[in-house]
């Protein structure tokens, strides 16, 4: 797909999948450096940034914040192929906010709810995205993301708090109208797919008993956007309050 094509794609429909973003030994160096910050930084990481749907079992790991803390992934901050892809989308210059990896282990039990990755960064104007790139084969029984095209022209409706970790917030009144407007999303490893911080989205819980779903992420902001700051504090609060409720430490 073209830059040009990308951007129109993207500007009506809020998100854009580019298949093969990653291949061949860019891919592979990715997921080597994952695997060692799993097996080397994560036992040290603070409850805040390693999520797991059961702590007491390494396997369950399930969502990794702040990455960049490593240097891998804080030089891939600034990698041009994916700088150039937000820019190009954005509109503007951009830079990136930091690095995260999501799981779904084999036999999840909770779904991803539907949100609005701007209700949690509190960004105007919205010019900001998010890159999630497949780590694995994705499809519907698995947990694939599912995108309400158009949804990132209507603004953010209204969220509540939810019971599942590392998504503290939800939409509220997400009902059968929108469960109907979905588009599911399948990938490959190194297929990219890109949603505007306003764009609606979910997934469901993986029901293989034998296959993860991951996928590594990094969030561009354009130099345009400013934060709500009191929203934002209203939000980490929120999120900590969900924390303290579930055992985590913040």
């Amino acid at each position: 797909m073209s830059p040009q094509d990308a951007k129109a794609e993207y500007d009506d429909k809020g998100f854009v999948v580019l298949r093969g973003f990653l291949t061949g030994d860019r891919l592979a160096r990715l997921q080597e450096n994952i695997g060692r910050y799993i097996a080397e930084i994560v036992p040290r990481l603070p409850e805040g940034d390693a999520f797991y749907e059961d702590r007491a079992r390494p396997e369950t790991l399930k969502q990794l914040n702040r990455m960049q803390q490593d240097p891998f992934f804080a030089e891939l901050k600034t990698d041009p192929l994916w700088k150039s892809t937000a820019e190009n989308l954005l509109g503007e210059s951009a830079f990136a906010q930091g690095a995260e990896w999501f799981n779904k282990p084999p036999g999840t039990e909770h779904p991803t709810p539907a949100h609005q990755d701007n209700f949690y960064f509190c960004f105007a104007p919205p010019r900001v995205l998010t890159m999630w790139l497949a780590l694995d084969d994705v499809d519907a029984e698995n947990g694939c993301l599912r995108y309400i095209p158009g949804s990132h022209l209507r603004g953010i409706r209204p969220h509540s708090r939810t019971k599942t970790l590392g998504f503290s917030q939800g939409i509220s009144d997400y009902g059968p109208d929108d469960h109907a407007a979905e588009a599911a999303i399948f990938a490959r490893p190194g297929d990219l797919l890109i949603h505007h911080g306003d764009t609606i989205h979910r997934a469901d819980a993986n029901r293989s008993s034998t296959r993860h779903r991951r996928s590594f992420a990094m969030v561009f902001q354009g130099e345009s956007c400013q934060r709500d700051e009191a929203a934002f504090q209203r939000y980490l609060q929120s999120a900590s309050a969900q924390h303290r409720e579930m055992g985590v430490a913040k």
